[in-house]
């Protein structure tokens, strides 16, 4: 709520850490740590110390430098800028898990590692309840921990909601919450508030009051998107309300033609796909080149294995789960079929398939030879790049520094130049595609030539660039002067 109306400057985040510690002392919560695991101190110690040591890798996830960074950047130095989407189309997603990063940017955590903190609390969890299973899945999730990326507390805390629904937790308002929460950190988990609602109603037989809560944390998360980005869902463009602030049309058709692209891993032509039969479209996305193309068959297969479960299980929770990811799954397939935006899918049928049918042995066998191997593609990622080049974020990793032990591995740029068409003044990235530590406000080149391309650019709606932006159709003068812009950044880059 303050981002709409402050910064989440410093001045935010002190207080709020001071709260933090105090309500840490009056309420001795420090007890529950000293008392947790006795049993299994040495096992806690060692797995923390892991999750620490992959959290201090250097960030490789593309979108670390292209979106998260520059959100959080956004965020601690403005808060919510209405119509921010009309600067760069990416931060208009403004996730709740960047908000809260944000607000511990500045003096708590500014080497952006929570994901780290979140694992630590998911181990903790672990051996609170001794839910073994949950070790399994730490290894995958070591290759989100260097940065705020959303996938990774999305998946730490949908597991631990479906963990409670099996152990049969009773608040179903707190579990509708929570997945509300989960949502709006990532709305392709739009599964998990489905699956919540169904659990409450069909199992506990709830009434429609216990979703009050999670409804008005929806309705938080809809204004927020319609402030940044004029349209309720990002990157849905409809319903259209038709606020000023709203992106440009072509803009938003590049967008959704980039997120067509991507479907098929670049490997089509937009014009290509469109002109695809149905059974185009799912043979070649079904066999796409490389391991994308295995991990969509695996999806498939995956489905289709759970529903045989499902039927021979007889169980209506797991019913309930089936119908839930088959919704996500159709909605995901219908509007940008990514693997990233299923990757849960496979977390979630694993969980289920094995819940209380995997002992605490084997988890940490699985545990122990994943992390071995996940160890291995941070350690030497050149060669992994060499050997498996369509597992591309290899190419991105920047391997073990000795500095990790005592600072978070992070990379710096800081070349930039200054720039005005209209009334906005902004910098360009130099040399480099994405803008993560230039200072604000900043276009990436990359959008800038989307602006031009459009015919508009974007500009200041007040005297700051608190008050928000909008877009105007450009000049022929404004449009040489884009045009050198870019120019000047090509022959740079070159």
């Amino acid at each position: 709520m303050l981002a709409f109306f402050v910064p989440l400057s410093i001045f935010v985040e002190i207080p709020f850490l001071v709260f933090g510690f105090w309500v840490f002392f009056y309420f001795k919560e420090y007890r529950g740590i000293l008392q947790l695991a006795p049993n299994h101190r040495i096992l806690f110690l060692l797995v923390t110390a892991i999750i620490l040591f992959f959290g201090s890798f250097y960030p490789f996830i593309l979108d670390h430098f292209g979106y998260y960074v520059p959100t959080i950047s956004w965020l601690s130095k403005a808060g919510l800028v209405q119509g921010i989407s009309n600067l760069d189309l990416l931060l208009g997603q403004m996730s709740f898990w960047h908000i809260l990063q944000a607000g511990f940017s500045n003096f708590t955590d500014s080497f952006l590692r929570l994901n780290a903190v979140i694992l630590v609390i998911f181990l903790i969890y672990i051996f609170e309840k001794k839910s073994w299973i949950h070790l399994v899945f730490l290894p995958i999730l070591f290759l989100f921990a260097q940065s705020p990326n959303p996938d990774l507390p999305v998946l730490v805390f949908s597991l631990i909601v479906l963990n409670e629904i099996f152990l049969g937790y009773k608040n179903s308002s707190v579990l509708f919450l929570i997945s509300v929460f989960i949502f709006a950190i990532k709305p392709t988990m739009i599964w998990l508030p489905v699956l919540s609602f169904l659990y409450s109603v069909f199992m506990m037989r709830s009434g429609l009051r216990v979703f009050l809560p999670g409804t008005i944390l929806l309705f938080l998360f809809l204004l927020k998107n319609i402030w940044t980005f004029g349209f309720p869902i990002f990157p849905v463009s409809f319903p259209d309300f038709g606020f000023s602030w709203a992106p440009n049309s072509g803009v938003l058709a590049k967008s959704s033609d980039m997120a067509i692209l991507k479907t098929y891993d670049l490997q089509y032509s937009v014009e290509e796909i469109r002109q695809f039969s149905t059974m185009d479209y799912v043979k070649n996305w079904l066999f796409l080149v490389g391991i994308k193309g295995k991990i969509h068959l695996l999806f498939v297969v995956g489905l289709a294995l759970f529903l045989l479960f499902s039927i021979l299980k007889k169980s209506k929770l797991v019913w309930l789960i089936f119908i839930s990811i088959l919704l996500k799954s159709i909605m995901v397939l219908w509007f940008s079929a990514q693997y990233r935006f299923f990757i849960d899918v496979f977390f979630v049928i694993f969980f289920v398939v094995f819940w209380q049918r995997i002992s605490k042995f084997g988890s940490l066998l699985v545990f122990s030879v994943l992390t071995f191997i996940v160890g291995l593609f941070f350690l030497f990622p050149k060669y992994f790049q060499s050997q498996l080049p369509s597992f591309k974020m290899s190419g991105f990793m920047g391997g073990f520094v000795p500095t990790q032990f005592y600072s978070p591995a992070v990379y710096e740029w800081k070349k930039f130049e200054n720039h005005q068409i209209g009334n906005l003044k902004f910098n360009v990235v130099k040399d480099y595609p994405f803008s993560f530590d230039t200072p604000i406000p900043a276009i990436s080149p990359s959008f800038v030539q989307q602006y031009l391309d459009a015919g508009i650019f974007p500009q200041l709606k007040g005297p700051d660039f608190r008050d928000g932006f909008v877009w105007k159709k450009i000049t022929p003068f404004e449009k040489a002067k884009i045009q050198r812009i870019l120019d000047l950044h090509h022959h740079e880059g070159r």
